[in-house]
């Protein structure tokens, strides 16, 4: 039995292409229903600001001021270095000093990785972190690693990725002995470049529960729960993903709309578009994780909602509480198989 505890989640208030108003408003939401102090990191006028709007605020919510910002198309290494009192910078030193059991921002991605890296440093066993966004199949959620975090790895990095993903969608998207594939031009063990073939031995000769290559297609089939890949790779899925969600949707929408029987065929089925659309949102899962660093650390997209944000902040609370790291710890140096999650 899983112990619900209290965590303390610090979240960036002044990342994003909504922030802080977004940010703020999320974090409010969260902090009503969730069992979690939330901590808002950031210009304290601005977000002052956006509380007065939002009244009564929360006890279990409060400010910590931080007067610089880092923004989104700022270069990560450099913006880090510099800019030592930015959100991102101080909601690092939070975790680090253990006042902080999460963070959270939708802000510049590279920063994040950056400072979370350098400040937290990484898990035992784990020699580069990777960003895992959960993608909408047909047979459920399907974990992509990495989309981002490091763009030129090596193969034991994806085997390490494997490791975490399996980790991370057993012990929270709850789903027992998950399939892990690695993503190639085809299934065969003889495809792909040197680096991938390498990176299949590593995968086959681990404890987790390889499938083999698995292609584009299979990423929303459903076919396995666990996607490895190298950043480049990644980054690319999740942009053609999102692209496509919104294509899909405007183009659905154009010839909803060219007759008056389309409209009316529409109209009766509304409710079907909208769980659709339910299933396919990213505010759902509200972050992605950086797994491999000494700390809980959640991705949200630059677009984020207030939707997001809350969801982003609960799937920080989850994080902390099933102990993800010690999982991945176990996993990547004792070389054994995630553990079957009790209910």
């Amino acid at each position: 039995m899983i112990e619900e505890r209290r965590s303390r989640i610090a979240i960036d208030a002044m990342g994003g292409d909504h922030a802080p108003a977004a940010v703020v408003d999320g974090a409010v939401q969260a902090a009503r229903v969730l069992p979690a102090d939330i901590l808002l990191v950031g210009q304290e006028d601005r977000i002052q600001r956006e509380l007065e709007t939002l009244k009564p605020v929360p006890a279990n919510l409060s400010i910590h001021h931080a007067s610089e910002v880092i923004g989104m198309g700022e270069p990560p290494a450099t913006s880090v270095r510099r800019k030592r009192d930015s959100s991102i910078c101080r909601m690092v030193e939070l975790a680090k000093s253990g006042q902080a059991d999460a963070i959270v921002s939708a802000g510049n991605t590279g920063a994040m990785v950056c400072a979370a890296s350098l400040g937290l440093g990484l898990l035992p066993g784990i020699d580069r972190p990777g960003i895992a966004v959960v993608i909408p199949s047909l047979a459920g959620p399907t974990l992509v690693i990495d989309v981002g975090a490091n763009v030129d790895s090596k193969p034991e990095h994806l085997a390490q990725y494997g490791v975490m993903g399996s980790v991370y969608m057993q012990h929270v998207l709850e789903k027992i002995n998950p399939k892990v594939g690695l993503l190639n031009v085809g299934e065969e063990e003889s495809k792909g470049t040197d680096f991938i073939r390498q990176a299949f031995k590593l995968l086959e000769s681990s404890a987790l529960n390889f499938i083999g290559n698995v292609e584009g297609r299979d990423i929303y089939t459903g076919r396995c729960d666990v996607i490895v890949c190298d950043g480049f790779v990644g980054n690319v899925v999740l942009k053609v993903s999102e692209s496509m969600t919104f294509a899909l949707t405007d183009l659905l929408r154009h010839e909803l709309k060219r007759t008056l029987l389309n409209k009316l065929a529409a109209a009766m089925l509304i409710p079907a578009f909208r769980r659709m659309r339910s299933q396919m949102d990213y505010t759902e899962y509200g972050g992605a994780p950086l797994l491999g660093v000494r700390g809980a650390c959640m991705i949200g997209h630059g677009s984020s909602s207030a939707k997001a944000v809350t969801n982003a902040i609960r799937a920080a609370s989850s994080f902390v509480t099933h102990d993800v790291n010690q999982h991945i710890i176990a996993a990547a140096v004792g070389g054994q198989p995630p553990q079957e999650r009790t209910a």
